[in-house]
Parts: C-alpha cells; sequence; structure tokens
C-alpha cells in the first residue's frame, strides 16, 4: 500500500477544516480520554470565561497553552478529562444587559423587575456560546463543553452554599463596617482581587495644599496635601508621624505653616520665599487643634485635632496628613482608636449628600475643581495643579472606585495567611518568580474578602437575619426546604425567587429574611473544583478523582483573581493546594508592541488570522514567540511568517519524501535493518536528542522549549539532511544506501509528527496518518491516539551532534565570506580553508572535508597553516570608552596596547576576553568593548570570523570555474521552467537549448552534472528555439522541456 499523493503546494484551509471534520466523524477527542481511561490520572482545570461576548486573540493565547500539557499527558497514557465550564453571574453580564435595556443604576432595574431583569442576564450569559465553541473547535483547543458546568444552574449553586456554610461554621464569614473600594456607578464594592484588575497608570488627579488654621491663633496653619479634594467635607483629623521633624515657617505675606522641614523646599521652592520660625518633631504637635475646613455634618464625638500615626511618610505631601474616617481605611482605624466621629457626606450613588449644600447631589469627582476654586476663594488654598498616579476603577464599568465606608460580610482569610504562604511554596508557577513574587506579595499582604456585592445576577448569600440581628447560613436546599416546612426542590435559587423565602428563628421563632446580597463572582470561579461535581451532594469519587488539579494556566492577571479565589478556597475549605502547576501568560501586544485595546483600535480579530493562516501557525506563534510569562508581539503577518519559514519547510519535505517514496514503492519494516551512513546516524542522534529535550520541557510546562528546538530540527532535516542526501534518492539503482535515507527521512518525519502533536495538531495529524497508516493499517488511526515517541539514548551521540553543528557554523561562515566578496553561491570556488583553533579543529576539517566542499561549492577544504595565513588584525583602542574610563592615562593605555602582539590579542578580545596591558605604575585590563579589532582580508581571500573560527575563500576565479559556474545558473534556469511548466518533481524531461559561446561550451562541458540534477535523458543542442531568450551572466540562452512519456 503506497502513501497517499502529496500536494507540493499546502492549502493549510483544506488540510485543517478536513482533519477537524475527521475528529468530529471519528470522535477522536473522546476516544483520546476513553482510550486511557485506566491510566494515571491528571487533572485540568479549565477557568470558566464569560461567553456575553465574543473571544479575541489574547483568549487564543490562554486556550492553546490550555490545550498542549493536557495533550501531551494524555499521549503518554495518563487520563485527562478536560472539562470545560461557563462563568455566567456577576456585573460583566448585568452590564451588558443594562446596555440592552438602557437602563442606568440599580434604581432603574429594581423599577424594571429583578426577575425579569435576572432572566435576561441568564440569557445574555450565553449570546456568544456559538462564536466560542466555534472558535474553540477551530483552533483545536481539546475541552469538553456537552458537560461544561454553569455557575448559574441549582447544583452549582448549591454547592458554592456549601461551601459558605463550612467556612460559616469555622467563623470564617462575618459584617464588617469596614471601607472598601466601591463603584457607585455598579452600587456594590468591590474585593481586592477584584480591584487590582482595573489599575490605571497616568490617571490625572487635583493636587492641592490647603491651609487648616489653628485653633488658638489662625495666622498659623497645618499644611495638608490631598488629590481627593471632595474628601475634604468628611475631614475629621490630621495625622503627623511621631519621629519626623516639622518646622513653623513664614511666608512673604506673613502667613505661617506647619509641615515636615525635609520637603520644605520640594513644597514651597527656594529658601528665599519662606523663613523657619521653629522645630519640632512630630510628637510634641500632638493634640493641636485645628479649624476644619468645612462642618456640614453635626457630630457628637471630639474631632478635628492632631494624632500620631505611622503611616505618614514624608515620600511625597507635607508629613501632615488629612483624615476623613468615611473615605480611608487608614482614616478608619484612627478614628475607631481616637473615637472620631465618621462623616458620611457622599451617598451611594457617589454623589454629596443634602447638607454638603454647595454641590449637593453631584457626582464627587466632578467636584473636585469647584471645591479648589472655593478653598482659593476663602484663602485655604496655598497651591493646586495635577497629579499623574495608578488609580483604581472598576475592572468592568471602568468607573473610577472611591475608597468609602460600607457594612458589608467578609471572608477571613487572614485568620489563613500563614497556610496560603506556606502551601503556595509547594505550587509550581510558571514563570517561577511569580510564586515568591507577584502571587507571593498578594498573600503577604492579604486582607480578608470582601465578599458581598449589592447587585441582582450572582450567587445569593444564603444568609437570613431577624429583626434582632440573628443570623443563620443555609447550606443546601434541603436545609432551607427544611426550615421553611416545604419543598423548595424546584426553587430557582436566584433574586427575587430565593428573597421570597422566609422562615421562623429556629431559636425564638421570628421571622427570618435573606439579606439582599449577592456573593463576588470571583467566589463562583474558584469554587469549580468543588462545584462542578454538585459535591458533597453527589459525584464523590469524581471529585476526589479531580481534586487538586495537576495544571492551571491563564493571563498572569488571574494571580489575583482565579489563581488566588482556587487557592484561597481550597486552602480554608480542604487545607489542600487547588492546583499544583500553574502557567502564567503575558499580555498580548500589538506588532508594533503596543498593548492591544478596542480604544486604540490595534486589537487583532482571531478569525483574521486562522482564515489567512490556519490554527497550526496560530499556535506556533504564541509557543515560541516567547516564554509563556512575557509580553509577546502579536499580528497577522507575524503569524504568516511561521508559514513561510517552518510549516512550509516541512510540508515541503513530507512532500519530497512522499513523492520518492511512491516512485520507489518503499514503504517502511521488512528486510534487514538498513546500513545507515554517517548522516544518517547524525539526523538519527539530533532526533532521538529532540525527542529527549522537548519530552523533558513538556514535562516542566515550557512550551516554548517544547517548540523552538522542533523548528530548529527541520531546518536541519530539510536543509541539511535532504538536500545533502538528495542524490540518495534521485539515483536510479536501489541499493542499501537509498533504503538506508528513505527509512532514515521516515523516522525523522513520523516523530516530528508525533512530537509536533500537542502543539500543532492538525498537520500533525495529517502526516501521521499518511505515514503511519499507509504502512501499517493496525495503527492508531490518529496521532493523539498513539503513544508519545521514546528516546533511545545509546543512539544519542552527542559527539556527533557538536561535530555537525561546528561544521554548520564553518559553512555559514564560508557563505559569510562569498557575500563579502559577492560571489554568488552557484559560482564553484578553487578553495575554502579554516582556522578552527586546535588539532581536533584541524582533524574535524580533514573529516568533514567533502561535505564542507558540497555546500560551499569549492573544490578543496584545508586547514589554514596559521590564522595569518589569510588574516590581518589591527587594533583601534576607542577614545570614548577609555578616555572616559581612564582620563589622562588614556593615551599611554592605547601605547601599551599597541605594543602588545596584534594577532593573539585581538583573538583573546574577539573570544571576550580581557587584555592585561603593563604601565609604568600599574596593570590595567582592557575589556573588549573598548577596542575596535579590525579583520583585514590578504589578497586572494574573502574571510569572515566568529567566536574564533576563521573561513577563507580563495577568489580567484580561472576560466574553468566560470564555466562551471554557468552550468550552475543553466540548471537553476532549467528547474524554474520545470516549476512553471507545472511539472512534477519526479517527471524526468528532455532539454533542448540554444546557447552563444561560452555558455555553449559551459553547456557541453558540464552535460552529465546538468542532466543529473534536472533529472533530463537527454540534453540536445538546437540551432534556433522559438521560446524566450534568457540572459545569464551576460550570455544568451534559450529552452524548450518536454515531458518523457
Amino acid at each position: 500500500m503506497a502513501f497517499q499523493p502529496v500536494k507540493s503546494k499546502l492549502d493549510i484551509q483544506e488540510l485543517e477544516l478536513g482533519v477537524l471534520e475527521f475528529w468530529q466523524q471519528r470522535d477522536i477527542f473522546t476516544r483520546s480520554m476513553e482510550a486511557r481511561r485506566d491510566g494515571p490520572t491528571y487533572v485540568f482545570y479549565e477557568g470558566p470565561p464569560t461567553a456575553n461576548g465574543k473571544p479575541g486573540s489574547h483568549h487564543v493565547l490562554s486556550r492553546v497553552f490550555k490545550d498542549i500539557f493536557p495533550r501531551y499527558r494524555a499521549m503518554n497514557g495518563n487520563y485527562v478529562l478536560r472539562r470545560g465550564g461557563w462563568d455566567t453571574h456577576g456585573l460583566p453580564v448585568e452590564i451588558e444587559v443594562e446596555k440592552q435595556l438602557g437602563l442606568s443604576g440599580k434604581e432603574q432595574i429594581e423599577a424594571y423587575g429583578v426577575g425579569e431583569f435576572n432572566a435576561r442576564c441568564r440569557q445574555s450569559a450565553f449570546d456568544y456560546i456559538q462564536e466560542w465553541e466555534k472558535l474553540t473547535d477551530r483552533i483545536g483547543f481539546w475541552v469538553d463543553l456537552e458537560t461544561a458546568y454553569v455557575t448559574f444552574e441549582n447544583d452549582y449553586i448549591e454547592s458554592v452554599w456549601w461551601i459558605l456554610k463550612q467556612l460559616w461554621e469555622k467563623d470564617l464569614i462575618y459584617r464588617g463596617f469596614k471601607v472598601v473600594p466601591y463603584c457607585a456607578r455598579c452600587g456594590t464594592p468591590l474585593s481586592d482581587h477584584e480591584v487590582s484588575l482595573g489599575y490605571q497608570e497616568n490617571t490625572p488627579d487635583p493636587s492641592v495644599f490647603v491651609r487648616f488654621p489653628l485653633q488658638d491663633d489662625p495666622n498659623i496653619a497645618l499644611l495638608i496635601w490631598t488629590t481627593t479634594p471632595w474628601t475634604l467635607p468628611g475631614n475629621v483629623g490630621a495625622a503627623v508621624h511621631a519621629d519626623v521633624v516639622y518646622a513653623t515657617v513664614q511666608l512673604e505675606d506673613g502667613k505661617q505653616l506647619i509641615l515636615a522641614k525635609e520637603l520644605l523646599r520640594k513644597v514651597l521652592g527656594e529658601e528665599s520665599k519662606y523663613t523657619i520660625l521653629a522645630e519640632q518633631r512630630g510628637a510634641e504637635l500632638e493634640g493641636l487643634r485645628y479649624q476644619p475646613p468645612y462642618s456640614f455634618l453635626p457630630f457628637e464625638e471630639e474631632a478635628h485635632y492632631v494624632v500620631l500615626a505611622d503611616f505618614v511618610t514624608t515620600a511625597e505631601g507635607t508629613g501632615v496628613v488629612h483624615m476623613a474616617a468615611a473615605f480611608g481605611a487608614d482614616d478608619m482605624e484612627m478614628s475607631r482608636e481616637h473615637n472620631f466621629p465618621v462623616l458620611m457626606t457622599v451617598d451611594e450613588r457617589g454623589s454629596f449628600v443634602e447638607a454638603v449644600t454647595p454641590w449637593a447631589g453631584m457626582w464627587v469627582k466632578d467636584a473636585d475643581a469647584l471645591i479648589t476654586e472655593e478653598l482659593r476663594e476663602r484663602g485655604l488654598l496655598l497651591k493646586s495643579g495635577i497629579y499623574l498616579h495608578t488609580y483604581p476603577f472598576c475592572w468592568r464599568c471602568n468607573t473610577a472606585l472611591l475608597y468609602y465606608a460600607r457594612s458589608t460580610w467578609y471572608i477571613a482569610t487572614t485568620k489563613h495567611k500563614q497556610q496560603l504562604v506556606q502551601l503556595n511554596q509547594t505550587i509550581n508557577w510558571y514563570p517561577g518568580h511569580i510564586r515568591d513574587g507577584r502571587f507571593g506579595n498578594w498573600l503577604e499582604n492579604n486582607v480578608d474578602w470582601a465578599l458581598g456585592r449589592e447587585r441582582f445576577w450572582g450567587t445569593p448569600l444564603p444568609i437570613w437575619i431577624d429583626e434582632d440581628g440573628e443570623t443563620l447560613l443555609v447550606g443546601s436546599l434541603a436545609e432551607l426546604s427544611k426550615l421553611a416546612a416545604r419543598d423548595l426542590s424546584g426553587l430557582d435559587l436566584h433574586r427575587p425567587y430565593v428573597d421570597e423565602i422566609t422562615f421562623p428563628n429556629p431559636i425564638t421563632g421570628k421571622v427570618m429574611r435573606r439579606i439582599p446580597e449577592v456573593i463576588d463572582c470571583w467566589f463562583d470561579s474558584g469554587a469549580m473544583p468543588v462545584a462542578q461535581w454538585h459535591h458533597p451532594f453527589e459525584n464523590h469519587a469524581e471529585f476526589r478523582e479531580q481534586f487538586p488539579a495537576d495544571y492551571v494556566c491563564e493571563a498572569v492577571d488571574q494571580t489575583r483573581g482565579w489563581f488566588y479565589s482556587l487557592h484561597a478556597i481550597a486552602t480554608m475549605l480542604f487545607d489542600s493546594v487547588a492546583f499544583k502547576n500553574v502557567a502564567c501568560l503575558g499580555l498580548i501586544l500589538d506588532g508594533e508592541g503596543q498593548k492591544m485595546s478596542k480604544s486604540r483600535g490595534n486589537s487583532v480579530d482571531p478569525w483574521a488570522v486562522l482564515d489567512k493562516h490556519g490554527a497550526d501557525a496560530f499556535r506556533w506563534y504564541l509557543y515560541t514567540a516567547s516564554p509563556a510569562g512575557q509580553e509577546r508581539r502579536f499580528s497577522v503577518d507575524l503569524v504568516g511568517a511561521v508559514v513561510r519559514n517552518f510549516t512550509l519547510t516541512l510540508w515541503n519535505t513530507y512532500a519530497f519524501f512522499v513523492t520518492y517514496a511512491n516512485l520507489d514503492r518503499w514503504l517502511p519494516g521488512g528486510g534487514a535493518p538498513p546500513l545507515r551512513s554517517d548522516l544518517d546516524k547524525w539526523i538519527l542522534s539530533e532526533l532521538h536528542a529532540l525527542t529527549r529535550d522537548v519530552s523533558h520541557a513538556l514535562e516542566n510546562y515550557d512550551a516554548t522549549g517544547a517548540t523552538r528546538p522542533i523548528e530548529g530540527f527541520i531546518d536541519l532535516l530539510s536543509n541539511w539532511y535532504v538536500r545533502l542526501s538528495r542524490r540518495r534518492f534521485w539515483k536510479s539503482e536501489d541499493d542499501g544506501d537509498k533504503q538506508a535515507a528513505y527509512a532514515t527521512l521516515y523516522e525523522c518525519l513520523l516523530t516530528a509528527s508525533e512530537l509536533l502533536a500537542p502543539s500543532m495538531p492538525f498537520i500533525a495529524d495529517a502526516l501521521y496518518r499518511n505515514l503511519a497508516l499507509s504502512a501499517d493499517p493496525a495503527a492508531p488511526e490518529s496521532v493523539h491516539l498513539a503513544d508519545w515517541p521514546e528516546f533511545d539514548a545509546d543512539v544519542i551521540d552527542e559527539t556527533l551532534n557538536h561535530e555537525m553543528r561546528l561544521v554548520q557554523k564553518l559553512v555559514s561562515l564560508g557563505h559569510n565570506g562569498r557575500q563579502r566578496a559577492r560571489l554568488k553561491v552557484r559560482q564553484p570556488l578553487a578553495e575554502a580553508a579554516f582556522w578552527a583553533g586546535s588539532h581536533a579543529g584541524v582533524e574535524l576539517i580533514a573529516r568533514y572535508a567533502d561535505l564542507i566542499a558540497e555546500e560551499l561549492n569549492v573544490k578543496k577544504v584545508r586547514s589554514l597553516d596559521s590564522v595569518t595565513e589569510a588574516i590581518a588584525y589591527s587594533l583601534h583602542p576607542l577614545p570614548k570608552q577609555l578616555g572616559q574610563k581612564y582620563g589622562k592615562r588614556f593615551p599611554a593605555i592605547r601605547q601599551a596596547l599597541l605594543a602588545l602582539p596584534p594577532t593573539e590579542t585581538a583573538r583573546a578580545l574577539l573570544a571576550g576576553e580581557a587584555v592585561a596591558v603593563q604601565l609604568a605604575a600599574e596593570a590595567v585590563e582592557v575589556m573588549p568593548d573598548e577596542v575596535e579589532v579590525r579583520l583585514t582580508a590578504k589578497e586572494g581571500f574573502a574571510v569572515a570570523e566568529e567566536s574564533g573560527l576563521v573561513a577563507a575563500l580563495v577568489t580567484e576565479l580561472t576560466p574553468e570555474l566560470l564555466r562551471e559556474g554557468l552550468a550552475r545558473e543553466v540548471v537553476r534556469r532549467v528547474q524554474d521552467l520545470r516549476k512553471s511548466s507545472g511539472f512534477e518533481i519526479s517527471d524526468r524531461i528532455h532539454i533542448a537549448y540554444a546557447a552563444s559561446g561560452q555558455l555553449a561550451q559551459a553547456i557541453e562541458e558540464q552535460r552529465a552534472y546538468i542532466m543529473g540534477e534536472a533529472l533530463a535523458s537527454s540534453l540536445t543542442a538546437a540551432k534556433k528555439i522559438d521560446d524566450a531568450t534568457l540572459v545569464v551572466e551576460g550570455e544568451k540562452l534559450s529552452l524548450r522541456l518536454e515531458r518523457v512519456t
């Protein structure tokens, strides 16, 4: 049975869509799991996306990184259940529905009707599910979406309730009045990990320096600095640091200010503008009373005096901090300590309350400029400006967050801080610095999790409360049914339906009603290891088998999102990690290195890439562009480079093999083992080393290390092995050498298809199915059902690999020398001579002389007697570097350097070594970047040098060499005409030609060579050929080709 014929021109869309259809028809994904059902379990968690928006290229990045390692594990015999999931709750869905309905704010939603609003949210959560499913299929991400968990389903919610019940019983859930990050547009507080998702750099805010006159002497004032003038109506105190030195200064207008001494110049400018009257430490200012800037709200407590606080710094500002207890966490703590009042001057909409009469009802940020001007008019403003800083915005609606005192429900994650930190040390992070850096720092600075959300579409917080404030948390539908004394198994657990359930307090009999909050949707996401199985109500074995995960993967911003919620819940619930290995992905940038965003208009539609270049090239680029945690540039053209530089090289090598194997009716197996040539042994050594290295990289979650080496190997296979072996395939006799060439190339291509299966699953399967099934119909019918290849350590010859890499470097240097001398590769040269620096190098050059000669198109290869045979070195000390470093000593150093032996010194510097020069009183080390080494070729040579290796080509061209070069140009023109005429690669041809003078002589002299290279059965001179006349090196040539029938 022959191999299926392969077209020389690759149609990527046809190939990939055909493979996709094959997978679907033959249910390859499901079978790839079930075939390993009895193998060791490998657990993967899919971070659930929200399907209420179209997927983008950044989603492709995360999905292909999620795909590569489970595919590899499955081929290694692991049972890898890849259950999908959909994240359906929370503000992302609510905001989208608000836009659809033309609603704005919670009041309008309540007027519209919570039940109807949530019904629209349920529908909206899946508005784009078909686009997600279509993209998921097209990129080859194997995940089971038919059994995907959905966070809005009752079973999922009930498991979340159960988790909350466990935390409640561990006394980890409590109600607290704290200053929290608050979105006035959404009307709800945010957790710290949500806040981390919305920071924006270079946010402009007011910078105001305000006088707080002292009660006893209004001519003296504390000077405070703030970027939130809107908080000044809520001021209750001022804080200083006990150990900081504060100065009382008098300005030119006679007014006096108190501020930190070390900040005087920064705040007030030149010393001539003020006079220091007194100095005292902050401790001496404690208790000093001042006049508040505003007095809109009444209060009974003591306020408006100076307290001491460790959080005060002199990094910026004045060293005196204005405190508004309702709008700052530190301020709230100080207010509790000193019994300051909490003045709520702002309402839940982020607008000033009616009592703040000048700006009542105004959004506080809009009032900043008006407050600043009002302070100026009253003489309280010293100066104002604009301050650029990083500020948090709502991660979903892009509204600037306020820090705002709210009563809400918390999870006391800080009680488990040490466990969170300790368990994190057992997780393998990729890249590794995330563990103790971004994630570790986050855990070290852990704060309690703000759980409650004053919204509508989410998992209801299952806490019921009575009029006395007694609370009870319900952990299941069965428990709720028992409390309500009726069957609630069919109840929709969302608002408003769950809100309607009341029951008597089991102890007092008073009516208990559910609190209005829903929970943070990130808690939903982090609960998925438990809730996806409706554990503990069913699927006990499945949960035990699938917890914890061996692997999770998302973008790096999820260190404070999904990764944190998974880790925190598993730690508090089970004292366990939720995942053992995690890959964090860097951002996708556009082709110019700018962050992609809709507002910039530089986002790339994934379908624009898929429709032009296919999924394999898309995937390959994302794996190879940079390691997982680093940013990567991305564009349609960058993916296109993968097709040109890698995919087509692989395909052409595969097509070459299939074409010639079919011509010779060659199939693997049978007969005696082939007698391998040194070239065969080398490429097989490289192949088995590649298999070893790719396996190691995949074991260690290194996608880049598992892909780039394959690309390098395919280049070696195509541009070295096949090119150097092509005559072995072309020759007519069927000897052992040809059999060995076929067997070697077949093994390389088949193994390459298996190594590519996790990363380029489409083309890998296409190659595998033709190569494997044509030879063995009983083989697994897909590469994704096949076993991962094993390497044979005995086949790996590292010495041979090293020698061939050195040979390749020498050849590359030879080509560089040709380019410098502008000598075409097709022009034969008389000699190439090399310097490799040692006896071993001389021996290697002699052993591989024939190979080097063929590659460089030279008649002879030898070693240079010495490097100076072809090269003269000169040293040029660099005045800028050495002059700046040594000053007046530079001339002496220059003179001493030039007195050294130029060749030895130059080669040491070129090798990256420092050179010692002796001055009259000292020795000085001169570094390689402080001297320019110039290389000059001696007459008759073209030279190139790198890392101690030298290639020297003799440039003299004899008439015989010139004619041979002409013959090679003729071969190129024949091959071009073959291709443009549509001949198959294996077609034999008749060549008729008409040529002028030297060219005609060259063709006759090189007749055998031309016929062999062009697969010509005849080469005939004609007096005239009517076809177009070509010009070859000034000579005229006409050609006519006919296929041999």
